[in-house]
């Protein structure tokens, strides 16, 4: 039997967590063609099928997935072995990082700018979306993610612990009133900002046995926290927003804290992983930094804000 070379062993981990063949050629900047060409060539070495082919996806055939299982546990040690050869001259490669666009601009890129000022054989990439990435399966080593997790196949890292907070420009408190409960939501204009799949309209209060939910409504809503923010500074309505978001705009005076005795959902700042990628000298390293700068940045926002109250 042809046993697989080192090659094939990263080729294959690489497939085994993209969502197309179109996908792996594109990261690797080379011909779809190529890559399935090599696919091809893998299985009749292997004498088994291990891919389920299609115009858009892929899936793994139960040979495949233990060959994928084998495949991932090759790469980690060979990451492994590498970094514990490098240790002494600093880490190398490449650290790919995902954020959401709001935190990625304001936090996010500067603890990766300082990253690589700090490791100068480190390549490092940084992608932004509206969305959360899921990044299990994805070619990205950290997500960083704002809220709740649900996915089991994470990992996850506490960057900075806060919560959500309800908040109104003081224009629109004179105007409509001030909620003194989160039933009275219901008659204000509440700005909705739309992400992920949630039912982004149902607000959540309190905590345990004493939790309740508010179905709000209003007039404008958006899937950009900027822009519903600006919105809200305007007196458009209330918002809830995370508090590293808010918290200058409510110590600068343009934003009110509504009923600040109410609990809000947590929404700490997370960075994750993949369980069954390999957590490398430089992922770990990039995590420790990560940790560090957003906690230099936020701490004095947090602490500026809480003296000014």
């Amino acid at each position: 039997m042809h046993l697989p070379s080192i090659d094939d062993w990263t080729f294959f981990d690489r497939v085994a967590r993209a969502e197309s063949l179109s996908q792996v050629a594109r990261e690797w900047g080379v011909s779809l063609p190529a890559v399935s060409k090599r696919l091809r060539k893998l299985e009749e070495q292997r004498g088994v099928r291990l891919v389920r082919r299609s115009t858009r996806t892929l899936t793994l055939t139960e040979e495949g997935v233990r060959f994928a299982i084998g495949a991932a546990r090759v790469v980690r040690e060979i990451a492994e072995a590498e970094d514990s050869l490098t240790a002494s001259a600093g880490i190398r490669g490449t650290i790919a990082i995902h954020s959401t666009l709001g935190l990625g601009r304001a936090h996010i890129a500067p603890a990766v700018q300082s990253l690589a000022q700090a490791h100068p054989q480190l390549r490092v990439e940084l992608e932004m979306s509206t969305q959360p990435l899921n990044v299990s399966g994805t070619p990205f080593d950290i997500g960083i993610r704002v809220g709740m997790l649900t996915d089991s196949r994470l990992r996850t890292r506490l960057l900075y612990r806060q919560r959500r907070i309800l908040c109104a420009a003081p224009d629109y408190l004179l105007r409509a009133g001030t909620p003194t409960h989160p039933h009275e939501l219901i008659d204000h204009e509440c700005i909705v900002i739309r992400e992920n799949e949630s039912d982004f309209a149902l607000w959540r209060f309190g905590e345990h046995r004493d939790e309740m939910t508010v179905r709000v409504g209003g007039r404008m809503l958006t899937n950009d926290g900027d822009a519903a923010t600006a919105w809200a500074v305007a007196g458009a309505g209330i918002i809830m927003r995370s508090e590293w978001h808010v918290r200058p705009l409510i110590a600068a005076g343009e934003l009110v804290q509504i009923m600040p005795e109410v609990p809000t959902p947590e929404a700490n700042i997370t960075a994750v992983y993949d369980v069954n990628a390999a957590q490398t000298m430089r992922v770990s390293t990039a995590l420790d930094h990560l940790a560090d700068s957003v906690r230099a940045r936020l701490d004095p926002v947090f602490q500026h804000a809480s003296e000014t109250n």
